[in-house]
C-alpha cells in the first residue's frame, strides 16, 4: 500500500519535527528561494520573479539583494535588466535544493489552482515529486504526475494544470479516474500508485 503524505510540511516533521518556514526572515524569500533552487539554470528577472510569487517589485528585490550578498543567489545585468539565479556553485546549493523540494515543490500552486473544482473528491500527487516528499533522493523531477478522483470536469482539470504548469515551469499531468475505479484498485495503472508514494492535496472551497 502506498505511503500518504497529507502535506508538505508532514515531511519535515518527520525530518525534524519543525518546517523551514521558521528558518527563513519571510514568505517571500522562502518563495523566492524555491523559484529559483527549484528550477536551476533558469534565471527571472525582479519583475518576473515578483509576479510569479505574487509580491511587490520593491519588496521581492530588498530580498534578492539580501540573498545575493549572502551567496544564495546570483544576480547579473543582463541589458537593462538584473538577473537573478539560483547559485549552483554554492556548497548549500543541494543540500538548500532538497530541502526546499520537500517543504516547498508543487504542492501550494497545486492546492491553490485546482481548489473550488467541483467533482473533486481526492487529488494525489504520484509518481517522482511525491517520491521526493517521502525523502527518496533523485533529481528535482521535470514534470508533475496528478491523479484526480471523481467526476470532474476535464476542461476544468486541464485549465487549472496549465495555469499550474505556467507557475511551476513544468508540465503538470492530469489522469482522473472514478471513485469505483480507485476503490477496487484493479487497474495495473493504479495499483502501480497505491504502491508508490502518494501526496494528499488539501483543496478547499474558493466560495467559502
Amino acid at each position: 500500500m502506498s505511503t500518504i503524505v497529507h502535506n508538505s510540511y508532514d515531511i519535515v516533521r518527520l525530518m525534524n519535527d519543525n518546517t523551514l518556514l521558521p528558518l527563513l526572515r519571510s514568505r517571500t524569500q522562502g518563495d523566492l528561494l524555491a523559484l529559483l533552487y527549484l528550477n536551476p539554470g533558469k534565471s527571472f528577472s525582479i519583475t518576473e520573479a515578483a509576479l510569479r510569487i505574487g509580491v511587490s517589485r520593491p519588496g521581492l528585490s530588498q530580498e534578492a539583494s539580501r540573498l545575493s550578498a549572502n551567496g544564495y543567489v546570483v544576480s547579473k545585468t543582463d541589458g537593462r535588466s538584473n538577473k537573478i539565479s539560483a547559485n549552483e556553485e554554492s556548497i548549500i546549493f543541494k543540500p538548500l535544493a532538497d530541502l526546499l523540494t520537500v517543504t516547498y515543490g508543487p504542492l501550494p500552486v497545486l492546492n491553490r489552482e485546482f481548489s473550488g473544482i467541483e467533482g473533486i473528491d481526492f487529488a494525489y500527487i504520484f509518481g517522482s515529486w511525491a517520491a521526493r516528499y517521502q525523502g527518496q533522493s533523485g533529481p528535482i523531477p521535470e514534470d508533475v504526475d496528478l491523479l484526480i478522483v471523481g467526476t470532474a470536469d476535464l476542461d476544468q482539470l486541464d485549465g487549472a494544470a496549465q495555469r499550474a504548469g505556467q507557475l511551476l515551469l513544468r508540465e503538470v499531468n492530469v489522469r482522473r479516474v472514478s471513485n469505483q475505479a480507485w476503490s477496487q484498485g484493479d487497474d495495473p495503472f493504479l495499483k502501480t500508485v497505491k504502491a508508490n508514494p502518494v501526496v494528499e492535496l488539501k483543496l478547499f472551497d474558493k466560495k467559502g
